[in-house]
């Protein structure tokens, strides 16, 4: 198990608050993406961020691998009108051993 940053960017013409059919495919983001979880071996959703002026969504997320989460971003409907990247993150304490010990 892993811990991964999924970060969604869209443009202002995009975004939910100017965009109807955004604004629609996020409510059923919402929906989805509490019942698609465990189908996509999603562990824990951490934290589901929005940065209204900057566009974009932070969501930190415990999953086996980045191609399940790719897989569920699509089946939710997040890659619809996002430019989706996926990043493992480690642990700053983690990290900081490793430094250490070496």
């Amino acid at each position: 198990m892993a811990l991964f940053g999924v970060f969604a960017t869209h443009s202002p013409e995009s975004c939910p608050l100017n965009n109807r059919q955004s604004r629609d495919t996020l409510i059923q983001i919402d929906d989805k993406i509490k019942n698609i979880t465990e189908k996509f071996h999603v562990r824990k959703i951490h934290g589901f961020y929005l940065s209204v002026l900057e566009h974009q969504w932070t969501i930190i997320v415990e999953a086996d691998t980045a191609h399940e989460i790719e897989t569920m971003c699509i089946e939710a409907g997040i890659s619809a009108f996002n430019t989706v990247k996926i990043v493992p993150l480690s642990n700053f304490d983690v990290v900081m051993k490793r430094i250490r010990s070496t």
